[in-house]
């Protein structure tokens, strides 16, 4: 996927030019309203910068939250308005940023119109209008039409053929990627295509089903694969062994046996955690204990990995070039049940000083070595959870597809 970026575009290509932005500005709020966290405001200022250093009057779409309805009139709520975003984002630019009330229409046409170089606004959340999610192209013409070229910046939505992701790209020309989705781009396929070897890839999660289709890819790519989270209960009990009342997904166990058998005959090294931290109940003030796999207790449940996996996963972690990790080893969100994807997210901060590629592909595993306070510590976080995955798993993107070839 070699498209053309921001990079390519001069300051003559730029000078005066509207551009429309499409941003990735859904960030968590409090109760209050105040923005908890602003990475990803943050993770689109390359692009703003660059476009307004360049002359370019700067116009910023993004979705905020999931407003249901099936009418502009039923999904519009205060708290799926992006004014807590403009004025984060005007601090963090350090300069202006003027806010429509609307994504489309004459209000926005004249707000366009008055704008000078260098200038930023931001429409109102896209999602307001239900032909957003439907790839309208009405909807797409309108939202294009007070622009001259396009630059999509949204990873995270990249997986979806929206309005403001794909529609927009049939009225606009260039359309390109900003440096967020170019450096998601490099380091994602780099890992898949022409990684450093050997490759590792840790997936964890509750759910096998969630992630079936990127392990059966990654075993045609990775040198060796770990498996952490709820998901390796199923392969346990497809062994034979007895897993208490762990999650388990009973559809799937022929599956995991056929996983395992797979690996094998790759030469994927496919390692399971050999000792568990169970409970009596799901609830951060369990009682718990550390078994091994094979002597997991009736009635209890398995809510992390135990410090001999860890042990083991480090070992076998310690001479690969690149690895990618998707989806925690057990419940982080209880303290009791963090130590294993805080051992694995301070491991992987480690071999990243000492060169390795190391790869967070976005959801759980941000919040992870985030909590950790490592993820400064990586070589790239990704901004996209869906998005990364279907990545990984070798789909097409539909946001991506749609730029213009490099």
């Amino acid at each position: 996927m070699a498209k053309k970026t921001v990079a390519n575009l001069s300051a003559a290509d730029l000078a005066g030019k509207r551009v429309l932005v499409r941003a990735d500005f859904n960030v968590p709020l409090d109760d209050q309203g105040n923005i908890t966290d602003d990475t990803r405001i943050r993770a689109a200022l390359p692009t703003i910068q660059d476009l307004t250093t360049k002359g370019a009057k700067v116009i910023l779409s993004s979705h905020f939250g999931r407003p249901k309805g099936d009418t502009f009139e039923a999904r519009v709520a205060d708290k799926f308005r992006l004014t807590p975003v403009a004025k984060r984002l005007a601090e963090v630019l350090g300069k202006p940023v003027v806010k429509t009330d609307d994504c489309i229409g004459d209000d926005v046409a004249a707000k366009v119109a008055a704008m000078s170089n260098g200038d930023v606004l931001l429409l109102e959340n896209v999602r307001f209008h239900p032909g957003e999610e439907k790839n309208d192209p009405e909807f797409a013409k309108a939202l294009a039409s007070v622009a001259d070229l396009y630059v999509n910046d949204a990873f995270g939505t990249a997986h979806r053929a929206h309005a403001s992701t794909e529609g927009v790209t049939k009225y606009l020309s260039p359309s390109v990627a900003g440096y967020l989705i170019e450096k998601e781009l490099q380091y994602l396929q780099a890992a898949i295509e022409s990684p450093q070897r050997p490759l590792a890839a840790i997936i964890g999660g509750s759910k096998v089903s969630s992630k079936i289709t990127v392990i059966e890819t990654l075993l045609e790519k990775v040198d060796k694969l770990f498996i952490g989270g709820g998901m390796i209960f199923t392969f346990y009990k497809a062994r034979g062994l007895s897993v208490g009342k762990s999650l388990v997904e009973d559809e799937f166990l022929e599956l995991a046996k056929s996983l395992e058998a797979k690996a094998k005959e790759k030469g994927v090294e496919l390692l399971l955690p050999t000792d568990v931290v169970v409970a009596d109940n799901f609830a951060p003030d369990a009682n718990a204990q550390t078994v091994s796999v094979e002597a997991i207790p009736d009635g209890w449940m398995g809510l992390d990995i135990g410090p001999e996996s860890v042990k083991v996963f480090q070992a076998a972690l310690a001479d690969c070039k690149s690895v990618i990790w998707n989806g925690p080893m057990g419940v982080f969100e209880f303290d009791k049940f963090a130590a294993g994807t805080e051992a694995i997210a301070r491991t992987l901060a480690d071999l990243t000083k000492t060169g390795t590629t190391t790869i967070i592909g976005g959801g759980d595993s941000v919040a992870a070595v985030e909590k950790v306070g490592v993820a400064d510590q990586m070589s790239h976080i990704s901004t996209g959870g869906g998005a990364s995955l279907e990545l990984l798993e070798g789909k097409v993107l539909p946001g991506i597809a749609a730029l213009n070839e490099a």
